[in-house]
């Protein structure tokens, strides 16, 4: 996989979660002044994650849940130790639970607007 995107609506927010609280070192930035958008690219673990900052966009349904991006999964070696850093970040994160289908630790967390992350080992 060469990216992921994900439209975000505001760019403090987003730096403030993707870049500090998650730690994802930014490759680029980029404002867009035909589109009046931010364009920031981020490098995640080999792979880059794109945010657009766009105004007025519509809000993600997450409930019922609609097509498109379901979540972003990361990987990590311990998924207690990563829920403790992120609650030590402020982000609050879903009880831990084990995959059905692959017997491994996982849980969720949210950005700043709604977009569904998983933890998963």
């Amino acid at each position: 996989m060469h990216h992921v995107a994900i439209i975000c609506s505001d760019r403090e927010k987003a730096l403030a979660f993707y870049h500090e609280k998650l730690g994802l070192p930014i490759l680029r930035e980029h404002y867009r002044e035909k589109r009046d958008d931010w364009k920031i690219d981020l490098e995640m673990d080999g792979c880059e994650l794109e945010l657009f900052i766009m105004k007025n966009c519509p809000k993600r349904p997450s409930y019922p849940e609609a097509y498109g991006l379901r979540h972003l999964a990361f990987r990590v070696p311990d998924v207690e130790a990563a829920v403790r850093e992120l609650e030590a970040k402020g982000i609050p994160c879903e009880p831990v639970r084990v995959d059905d289908y692959t017997g491994k630790k996982m849980t969720f967390f949210f950005d700043p607007d709604g977009l569904p992350l998983e933890i998963h080992e």
